[in-house]
């Protein structure tokens, strides 16, 4: 038990950062919907109320026959997290409805080489304005303009809501 302790325990330390904090505070001013591909809870801890979990939560499994039925939705005991996350994503097309309303997309530190994220930019509206944060340069597969903030994500998000409140956004 003692393997398990300690995995119960990490999942405690782990703590929201600036960045999830200042994502949960854009809702203030605009309508967020985020799309993660991460298996914590971090970004409902820091706050935010609109989000997809493209893979599920690690804290739950579902039957990936069928994925959405209540039923198969169980929360997992922490002695129980091992289970092997599938490669099903049972959101995409929740978070493609999501994308395709878009006035602003935003991608945050995700290399834009992991699908399925990466194909969510074909669905952005085209006069939607889209941004980067990633600290490192990053090569963008994409014919649409972009604009890159090269920050971690707590100062990159903190530019960005910036720049969206002193433009026409707001």
């Amino acid at each position: 038990t003692h393997f398990y302790n300690e995995r119960r325990k990490q999942l405690l330390e782990v703590e929201p950062n600036r960045g999830h904090e200042l994502l949960a505070e854009l809702e203030k001013d605009f309508q967020v919907t985020i799309v993660t591909q991460n298996i914590d809870n971090l970004h409902e801890r820091a706050g935010s109320s609109h989000i997809i979990h493209l893979h599920g939560e690690l804290t739950k499994v579902c039957s990936s026959r069928d994925p959405n039925n209540p039923h198969y939705i169980k929360e997992l005991k922490p002695e129980e997290f091992e289970v092997k996350i599938g490669e099903s994503v049972p959101e995409i097309e929740t978070a493609i409805d999501w994308v395709e309303k878009a006035d602003v997309f935003v991608i945050i530190g995700t290399s834009m080489n992991v699908y399925p994220a990466a194909g969510l930019l074909n669905y952005v509206p085209r006069n939607a304005e889209i941004y980067l944060i990633d600290p490192k340069p990053v090569d963008v597969h994409s014919s649409r303009p972009i604009h890159v903030i090269q920050k971690g994500a707590s100062e990159g998000v903190a530019e960005l809501r910036e720049k969206l409140l002193t433009t026409n956004h707001a």
